[in-house]
């Protein structure tokens, strides 16, 4: 079982506006503001471009990264483990090849998709607020929804969706053990001093 206490604070990746030695970069600098864990998702790139910057985020940063979608690419690039989404492999699926301790994330948005996310490590759920870095998120769950989806997935919930450091303690309180976070963190002009603030709204 891996320490869930990485989840506090997920950076999850935007894109390469800077090439994949920027990105790299700011997740770093994210890191060093407090962020936990960080994925890498960028939905255009092929998979051979997604196991290189996943190889460098790997060899660069101090926390687990992640691999959204795709099992294949966080094995391939050495990575802690996957975020599965609703339209991807099952966590059963994955489980039944995956290593000893590859940590499993996955998806809820709904109770319809409880039954894939069973086995995982941990749950991202939303979105709970409106976002635009996400076109197919659905439409907003709000905090009430996303705290009766935690109880009912039964492992540590993460909130996800136009999250803010504003919001993030609401969420903590709600049973969040941590939030994820794109444009707010990754997307910022400051992504370290963007995840420090963070810092008291997690607990960190």
């Amino acid at each position: 079982m891996f320490d869930t206490r990485a989840l506090k604070l997920l950076a999850i990746t935007d894109d390469m506006r800077d090439g994949a030695e920027g990105l790299v970069g700011r997740a770093a600098a994210a890191v060093r503001g407090g962020a936990t864990m960080v994925q890498l998702r960028l939905k255009d790139a092929d998979a051979r471009s997604l196991v290189e910057v996943g190889r460098a985020l790997v060899a660069s940063l101090p926390v687990p990264v992640l691999v959204n979608d795709r099992a294949d690419v966080a094995l391939a690039a050495g990575a802690a483990g996957v975020h599965l989404g609703p339209d991807d492999l099952p966590v059963a699926a994955v489980r039944a090849f995956a290593p000893a301790g590859f940590i499993i994330g996955a998806s809820v948005g709904s109770d319809a998709e409880l039954p894939a996310a069973r086995g995982a490590d941990y749950v991202g759920i939303g979105p709970v607020y409106g976002t635009p870095s996400k076109s197919d998120a659905g439409a907003a769950i709000g905090i009430a929804e996303f705290a009766r989806l935690a109880r009912e997935c039964g492992v540590p919930a993460v909130a996800i969706g136009g999250v803010t450091a504003a919001t993030a303690g609401s969420l903590m309180a709600a049973g969040a053990s941590g939030v994820a976070v794109i444009r707010a963190i990754l997307g910022a002009p400051d992504p370290e001093g963007a995840a420090r603030a963070f810092g008291s709204a997690t607990g960190r």
